[in-house]
């Protein structure tokens, strides 16, 4: 497996993408076993390239690019070649090198023989272009930079590089690669392009235009799993026959084929803009995500909760965040989730809530305060664990006769800051005796 950095596009390469790249990456635990950077191998591109030139199938070209005495497909009207350059004499173009007059090098792409530049494509099948059609393409720029097309074939060749997986927009360059490969006496790889990812209006990802949605990091920060992550990667464009969607790296090591991947492009639904945290990622990433979570055993995932926690600010034992994971664990799409679903087991106060909350159904203001004086009173003397805090609220709720729903609301509320949390009676084993009869006083000092 290499890795080799295209950066030879000094504008786009900066040390900001490339350390993405890396950490993306690395969390997702894919890794690789050499890598390499394009600049760096600058010598080796030149050399491609002259040695292209040197049989005869490429010309220095000293005119500015698509300009002077231009012939025109009449199909398209799109730029070929400059004539005048093509057909200058060998003598001629050293002449003028020597003189220093700068120049690109183009490939001398074959005309007027009815050639047809062929490939198979591992997604789309046969692919066949008229050389007429192609145009002379820069391998070297005038400063003597290599092209993309040049230095990724060069690379290509010299690593032995066997499969070229990789988006469908570069279909249409495949034709002059094979021309290089040909050209400078390599076995072309195995082609595969895959379908674009494309944003819900139709247009293809970009970071430019879409921002941080694009990034793995992005996705890392909010709280996926990486075998979540790449559990829905796998899904854009592709499907297992037995068209299962819950997947980790083994299954779909083994179920991958080239041949599953659809020529369709993938949507990836987000919204924009997103009304909230969740709406930025796409439904399907944020369930499988969810499936993930659900799957993990309580110590991983506590022991993936954790730092979250601790980096909001929190000081939480692992031992604590241990009895904590189980009662979230069905609640939490994303790891950062915990923050506010299990706030309330981490912070001294609570946040401000509606003191109408207290109020249990069909109840009012002096049934909850009836609540949380008997509450207070019971649970002053009750071992806090969960058999006999179930016990003594359910007799409590008897004593004053209402429903045990009615009795659970008040007390929930007062000490999650919230009627939808974890299940009662667990959630005061984990805050504690202290702790809960604290916030059952400040509950009562907001009834009026």
């Amino acid at each position: 497996m290499v890795l080799r950095l295209d950066d030879t596009d000094v504008e786009r390469n900066t040390e900001a993408s490339v350390n993405s790249i890396f950490e993306g990456l690395k969390w997702l635990n894919l890794g690789w076993d050499e890598d390499y950077k394009q600049s760096q191998r600058l010598a080796l591109h030149q050399k491609t390239a002259w040695a292209i030139f040197d049989k005869g199938l490429a010309y220095r070209d000293f005119t500015p690019a698509h300009t002077g005495d231009a012939e025109k497909s009449g199909a398209q009207g799109t730029w070929l070649f400059n004539p005048g350059m093509r057909e200058l004499s060998r003598e001629e173009s050293d002449r003028r090198a020597k003189a220093g007059e700068p120049f690109a090098l183009r490939f001398r792409v074959p005309r007027g023989t009815g050639q047809q530049v062929r490939f198979t494509d591992a997604v789309y099948g046969e692919q066949a272009k008229a050389a007429d059609d192609i145009e002379d393409f820069a391998l070297l720029r005038s400063d003597g930079m290599p092209t993309y097309h040049l230095a990724s074939c060069a690379d290509d060749a010299d690593l032995k590089i066997t499969h070229i997986i990789r988006g469908q927009d570069h279909l249409t360059n495949t034709f002059k690669h094979v021309l290089i490969f040909e050209a400078a006496g390599a076995l072309p790889p195995q082609f595969a392009h895959l379908p674009l990812l494309v944003a819900p209006d139709g247009t293809k990802l970009s970071k430019r235009r879409h921002g941080p949605v694009v990034s793995v990091t992005t996705y890392r920060d909010a709280g996926f799993l990486p075998e979540a992550f790449i559990n829905f990667l796998c899904l854009l464009g592709w499907s297992p026959k037995n068209d299962r969607e819950m997947l980790v790296l083994g299954d779909i090591t083994e179920l991958f084929t080239l041949e599953g991947i659809n020529r369709a492009n993938a949507v990836v639904n987000f919204k924009e803009p997103a009304a909230t945290p969740e709406e930025t990622f796409d439904p399907k990433a944020v369930w499988l995500n969810a499936e993930h979570i659900r799957g993990l055993a309580i110590e991983d995932l506590s022991a993936r909760l954790l730092p979250i926690v601790r980096e909001a600010g929190y000081d939480v034992d692992s031992t604590q965040m241990l009895r904590i994971t189980p009662l979230i664990r069905e609640r939490i799409k994303l790891l950062r989730d915990v923050l506010t679903t299990a706030d309330f087991f981490f912070a001294d106060q609570l946040l401000r809530y509606d003191p109408a909350e207290l109020i249990p159904q069909k109840g009012d203001a002096a049934m909850a305060k009836r609540v949380l004086e008997k509450a207070s009173q019971v649970l002053a003397n009750v071992e806090f664990e969960h058999a006999p805090l179930d016990q003594t609220l359910r007799s409590a709720a008897q004593e004053l006769g209402l429903k045990p729903g009615q009795m659970f609301q008040p007390i929930r509320v007062a000490v999650c800051g919230r009627k939808n949390a974890p299940p009662l009676f667990e959630t005061l084993e984990v805050l504690g005796q202290g702790k809960t009869l604290a916030r059952i006083g400040e509950a009562l000092s907001k009834i009026q």
